[in-house]
């Protein structure tokens, strides 16, 4: 059909003339309430992201020379936080000369994660950003 008759068509019923495939030969139009149509364009995807889950993550701050039992607490906490469903992100902190020793700190990261392995994994190992070393677990799937 025509351009004009078209366009003529769709003045007649009070819609308009939308473009749907203009790669194609010929190129494909609708009669369509444009205004409608975006509507139920936003409603969709604002109901899409409705069903999306928002990962959260949360942090827990070590020290190099942090003591046993603090340790201890700070694992229990991260192993409810991957029971949960969160992602936990540890952040070893140095303070001057500290940043000397990175072995220690990437050790007891490692030591951490190996005593949450049962309720995740490392997503990102430990590695430094400025002065401070950053290492991410994530639940596991089940």
């Amino acid at each position: 059909m025509p351009l004009r008759e078209a366009l003529a068509l769709a003045e007649d019923r009070g819609l308009d003339l939308v473009e749907v495939a203009p790669n194609a030969n010929p190129p494909v139009c609708r009669l369509l309430d444009y205004g409608k149509y975006m509507y139920e364009l936003q409603k969709k995807a604002r109901e899409a992201r409705k069903a999306q889950k928002q990962v959260e993550v949360k942090e827990i701050r070590l020290r190099p020379h942090i003591g046993e039992h603090d340790l201890d607490f700070k694992v229990r906490d991260a192993r409810r936080f991957l029971t949960k469903g969160y992602k936990v992100r540890f952040r070893m902190r140095f303070r001057g000369r500290e940043v000397e020793h990175l072995d220690v700190a990437r050790t007891l990261l490692q030591g951490v994660a190996e005593r949450l392995a049962e309720v995740g994994f490392v997503e990102a190992p430990p590695k430094m950003e400025g002065t401070t070393m950053v290492m991410v677990m994530a639940p596991h799937k089940s």
